[in-house]
């Protein structure tokens, strides 16, 4: 890549509950990637940022709203930002990246009705353990509300409670890396392809190049995705993902 300037913003420890440390590995592993090619690379925390010096690529893992309005406004300059607000800005909005993820055709959980669900707090990305609720019959569903409600939180999604394996994916938008991995162990899923097909709908439809999520295979071998992330920590394959994510940026660059 021909020598540039990169700025690289971490992202803030309250958006990476129980994996601050994994989050961090994988923009430190990116950025260094990024510097044996010639790059200079200034490396910040999102909390620390006031302004965004000029630069053609800021590579974020933020997520705050006052985060996002800056690069925003770098984008209405020219500067290339990844993952791209807009997309950041809908993975942080449950409500309304079903919403979205349905209408692109996405393999969702079906909509409830009965029995089991997942109560989750529709107006950010999960912060703490509370923001996603195990609920395991339609009587206790208001209960758990109740308790949403408490605490100010009154954007809600009721995902019906799919029963399966779950699995783990991660990808790269652009290039031929895409991973998926049974959630008990690293032992990789049987089915690559019909995944990443789902997957990479998701990422279409919300513009987030650097993703991941989880979803449920069923009994029977069909599956449904039920959660996708904007810049995941690729614990489980994270120097192929770096290699991956130089290699996209590279690509956009030079579309730039």
């Amino acid at each position: 890549m021909q020598s540039t300037s990169i700025i690289a913003i971490r992202r803030a420890a309250r958006f990476s509950p129980g994996s601050t440390a994994k989050d961090a590995a994988i923009m430190e592993t990116v950025c260094q990637l990024l510097a044996e090619d010639g790059c200079e690379v200034c490396v910040c925390d999102e909390d620390d940022v006031t302004a965004i010096p000029s630069s053609p690529l800021v590579l974020t893992m933020g997520r705050s709203n006052r985060l996002l309005d800056l690069l925003a406004a770098c984008e209405h300059e020219g500067t290339l930002v990844l993952n791209a607000t807009a997309g950041v800005r809908l993975c942080g909005r449950r409500s309304l990246l079903e919403t979205r993820l349905r209408q692109a055709g996405v393999t969702m959980p079906p909509v409830y009705s009965d029995g089991a669900c997942w109560l989750k707090r529709g107006d950010t990305c999960t912060q703490t353990a509370d923001d996603v609720v195990f609920v395991p019959c339609r009587a206790e569903l208001e209960t758990a509300r109740q308790r949403f409600l408490q605490r100010g939180i009154s954007d809600l999604v009721v995902s019906s409670h799919v029963e399966g394996d779950v699995v783990k994916f991660y990808g790269v938008v652009g290039t031929s890396f895409f991973r998926a991995y049974h959630a008990d162990g690293d032992r990789l899923c049987e089915r690559q392809n019909q995944l990443r097909a789902e997957a990479e709908r998701a990422a279409h439809a919300t513009g987030v190049t650097v993703y991941g999520g989880d979803a449920v295979i069923r009994e029977d071998g069909s599956l449904c995705v039920i959660d996708f992330n904007d810049w995941p920590s690729f614990s489980r394959c994270r120097e192929e993902a770096a290699v991956a994510i130089v290699n996209g940026v590279r690509q956009q660059m030079n579309r730039q």
